[in-house]
């Protein structure tokens, strides 16, 4: 069974259409990244898998079940993290565990205190006196510690300096990651994430333009690096700039051993390639 099915989803607000027919499925094991602008409709598509948003059409399974009919079941084995702080500030972080302990029935606090005794968070301080940094640990501590199926990443680096967030992406794939869990994660620093996905949906104006494995990639896109714009017959590229290094187009369904008389080929990165699909207007 998928983690998350959705099929065809619809939301609209009072003059804007946030997901417009968008489509999305999580495998158990799977760490897809959900890419796209501000806007882009990725954290209404987050909300409604949440059981935050009452959708206007579509139809939607997270965990097999409604996640807005039945919120309380489908977060009793999720976990969210978003880009802003959502840890009481008021609280000790000792009697914030605690509470945790005592609202949530998977979380285990041996976990917790594992994860926190690699950081330099004391758990007598209260929340409001940690760096942004060091609250996201501390956030990361509670999540692991719960052990949920399904994880939910909303720009959660946003704000941290280069350590904090490589220690955050290390810590996910060491400490909570494994073949029956998934972790959905949207963020604008996608080169960073790009080593930890197996799967990528780009997502635009609410609609999936491209839906692929990362295995995939190598096979469907080609970046060719030539002299000039390229003449290829029969094809023509999603996208083409000039840069220091001469025009670089991206192909999709061109082998790269056809396009070498023209140039030096490689694979484009999801960044480079979610530029070409969306300024192509493509829906692959």
């Amino acid at each position: 069974m998928s983690i998350v099915s959705a099929q065809d989803l619809v939301k609209n607000y009072q003059h804007t259409t946030a997901l417009d027919g968008f489509n999305m499925i999580v495998e158990p094991g799977h760490i897809v990244g959900l890419i796209g602008p501000n806007g882009s409709g990725k954290t209404t598509a987050l909300k409604a898998m949440l059981g935050l948003n009452h959708l206007d059409g579509g139809h939607l399974l997270v965990q097999g079940v409604d996640p807005t009919a039945n919120r309380h079941q489908v977060m009793q084995n999720t976990a969210y993290i978003a880009d802003t702080g959502t840890l009481p500030r008021w609280m000790r972080i000792s009697d914030l565990l605690d509470y945790v302990a005592g609202v949530h029935p998977l979380f285990d606090r041996q976990i917790a205190n594992s994860s926190l005794a690699k950081t330099n968070i004391k758990t007598q301080a209260k929340v409001r006196t940690l760096s942004k940094g060091m609250q996201v640990q501390l956030h990361l501590a509670i999540v692991l510690a719960i052990q949920a199926q399904l994880l939910v990443l909303d720009e959660p680096t946003l704000g941290l300096d280069i350590i904090y967030r490589q220690h955050f992406y290390d810590s996910l794939l060491n400490d909570y990651f494994n073949e029956q869990r998934s972790i959905i994660i949207t963020t604008h620093e996608v080169r960073e994430i790009e080593h930890l996905l197996t799967d990528v949906v780009f997502i635009d104006q609410g609609q999936a333009r491209l839906t692929l494995s990362m295995d995939e990639l190598e096979d469907q896109f080609v970046k060719l690096i030539s002299s000039e714009a390229p003449k290829v017959p029969d094809h023509q590229p999603l996208a083409s700039k000039k840069t220091l290094h001469g025009v670089e187009s991206i192909f999709q369904g061109v082998s790269a051993e056809s396009l070498q008389a023209y140039g030096d080929t490689s694979t484009p990165n999801l960044a480079e390639l979610f530029v070409a699909i969306v300024r192509s207007g493509g829906d692959s």
